[in-house]
């Protein structure tokens, strides 16, 4: 498993380094200000009403070589959060005790969710997958790649899509490209597939920071 995150002071300058505050509408004092607490093993997020994730997935890197969505994932900003993993009203919020779910690899997303809720645990997002890669980069590794089914795409029917996002690393083949080798890919995956190299990312609680509630 990775390291433990950077802590929230570091996270906070990374966010701004990003220039993803700006995108979010806050300003670089809110970020900052909103990191001053005394949580630990916390991941400080933007909410994903406020950044999209085919903004975010560009500014991954891995070996020199920036991250992408597929191309056949055109609606990737309209994948929202579940209910069982929205997050609270707050532009920047905590996520807690981070995990790859690398114990349920081989799992379905149909089979992982409801796992994962009985153990008192909420499914991350995709926002959530994209940023936990921004601050801690080698947590995604080969063969230990993971989905985030906090997400999903609903129908105008309100029926769910059968696709489920994940965060894998690209072999360049296909449309991705040769130039794309190595690079961290935002991708989906079937809600009633299992895949022995996806595990499920998930977190213990969220919680606001109310620094930034009023942004």
């Amino acid at each position: 498993m990775p390291e433990p995150l950077p802590v929230l002071s570091e996270q906070a300058r990374r966010l701004v380094e990003l220039g993803l505050h700006e995108d979010a509408g806050l300003t670089a004092e809110q970020v900052h200000a909103a990191a001053v607490t005394g949580a630990t093993n916390a991941l400080l997020v933007i909410h994903p009403g406020r950044v999209r994730p085919s903004s975010l997935a560009p500014l991954l890197e891995r070996d020199g070589r920036a991250g992408f969505v597929v191309e056949d994932m055109t609606d990737v900003d309209a994948f929202a959060p579940i209910d069982a993993a929205v997050p609270p009203p707050s532009a920047l919020y905590l996520v807690h005790d981070v995990d790859r779910g690398d114990a349920m690899a081989d799992w379905s997303p149909d089979e992982a969710l409801p796992a994962i809720t009985a153990a008192s645990r909420t499914p991350l997002t995709l926002t959530e997958g994209i940023m936990w890669l921004l601050q801690q980069p080698d947590a995604l590794e080969r063969n230990r790649c993971f989905m985030t089914i906090g997400s999903r795409l609903r129908r105008a029917n309100g029926s769910l899509d059968a696709r489920t996002p994940a965060l894998w690393i690209s072999n360049g083949t296909g449309r991705d490209g040769a130039a794309r080798r190595h690079a961290p890919k935002v991708g989906w995956c079937w809600a009633g597939n299992r895949h022995t190299w996806l595990g499920f990312a998930s977190a213990a609680a969220r919680s606001p920071l109310a620094a930034a509630g009023q942004a």
